[in-house]
């Protein structure tokens, strides 16, 4: 079964015409909310609360998105049983997957957009990466997005270039667009494959649509892009590229992203991305031949609106959402305090460097770099919760 049938253009012919704006986080936005825990990060919320999921996808159509991307990050089965996870024991990766692509689907038909599929990595790897297994866990997603007819998959989140190659695979088994993004910087994989190298395998699987998502800040993500365009170009592979980073600034990180900074996850608000970097970022994007830009963690509908924004020009349209927004500060004309309609223009925003208001802040932060990697022990599945032993070990692990 394929997508639905309709007038609307596909992923593929729109990135050949213009650009394709993503959505933003799910798992950040709905913790805040009060509808996601952090730790397992699974997306029950599909079932448990539909309409937060269901109105956070509304604002980022509202925000300019073109796609909304299903909220079924991490909804295998095996991540639902894993550590101790109640979701498995309420919830099938089917019943979650399931509501998600209904509800992407509802808010898509409100209007121009198209509905994704995610897959992510999963805890089968992570243990013994086993092909079989793995692919087991992808296939019985990627089935019920088939009998739901979105119009495309995304593979995305993926630490390890063999595990996502395994995932665009079991996608290409059907006959949709097949988007592959993979959370890595320019250092490369966590099993020391390089950008170069990872996109020129993305793209010798299958994948249609190719880059990088998470872990890794606008900035930092499009010098991985960088170095992803560059392998494509000197092998002569073709394929639309796409950047979906995170909205925190982390020039300071290590291999594994943000993740490894101390204040993963909970304290990462002094680090959020204006709008006006989101501006910036749209512009390198697009001026590098990212025509899928989008965002992942920390992303808000007020970021995606940035980006809607900022490539106005090149859509030929704004978003819903900038009826309540003039750009660059335009709407403080109107601001009862003549101070503060002094910074009604762009010069000032661009310019401005924000304060975190914690005297004695650090710039920078020192990551952990623990080097843990797909084989560790430490990454071993298991449904059982994590004991209090077990978190005495890798307590060991925390430099502070």
């Amino acid at each position: 079964m394929g997508p639905v049938q309709d007038n609307k253009k596909g992923l593929l012919q729109r990135l050949e015409e213009g650009v394709v704006i993503g959505d933003g986080g799910f798992v950040f936005a709905l913790e805040k909310r009060g509808y996601v825990k952090i730790g397992p990060s699974t997306p029950e919320a599909c079932v448990e609360n539909p309409e937060a999921v269901r109105q956070l996808h509304k604002e980022f159509l509202r925000a300019g998105s073109d796609v909304m991307q299903a909220f079924t990050f991490y909804a295998s089965d095996d991540k639902l049983a894993n550590r101790g996870n109640e979701a498995g024991t309420k919830f099938t990766g089917r019943d979650i997957n399931n509501a998600a692509c209904k509800i992407a689907r509802e808010v898509a038909e409100e209007g121009d957009c198209l509905v994704a599929g995610g897959l992510s990595q999963t805890p089968t790897y992570l243990s013994d990466r086993n092909k079989e297994k793995v692919q087991e866990e992808f296939r019985k997603q990627v089935k019920v997005f088939t009998e739901n007819r979105v119009d495309f998959l995304i593979c995305e989140y993926f630490e390890y270039v063999e595990e996502i190659v395994w995932a665009i695979e079991v996608c290409k088994e059907t006959k949709l667009p097949v988007a592959a993004t993979m959370c890595i910087g320019p250092e490369g994989d966590l099993h020391h494959t390089s950008c170069g190298e990872c996109a020129i395998k993305l793209v010798k699987a299958g994948a249609d649509v190719i880059g990088v998502n998470c872990h890794f800040d606008p900035f930092v993500s499009l010098e991985s892009m960088k170095l992803m365009k560059k392998a494509l170009d000197v092998e002569g592979l073709k394929a639309h590229l796409m950047c979906q980073p995170i909205a925190f600034l982390t020039p300071d990180v290590g291999k594994q992203g943000f993740i490894d900074l101390p204040e993963f996850p909970f304290a990462l608000e002094p680090r959020i991305c204006s709008r006006w970097d989101i501006h910036r970022f749209a512009r390198e994007a697009y001026n590098l031949g990212v025509r899928y830009i989008g965002g992942c963690c920390g992303f808000e509908p007020y970021h995606i609106r940035a980006i809607s924004e900022e490539l106005a020009e090149e859509r030929g349209k704004k978003p819903k959402a900038s009826e309540k927004h003039d750009m660059w500060g335009e709407g403080l004309r109107m601001h009862t305090k003549p101070w503060v309609r002094a910074r009604a223009r762009r010069t000032y925003w661009e310019k401005i460097n924000p304060s975190s208001g914690r005297p004695f802040s650090a710039s920078y932060s020192k990551p952990e770099n623990w080097g843990i990697t797909a084989g560790s022990e430490e990454l071993k599945q298991h449904s059982e919760g994590t004991t209090t032993e077990e978190l005495q070990e890798v307590f060991s692990y925390i430099n502070s």
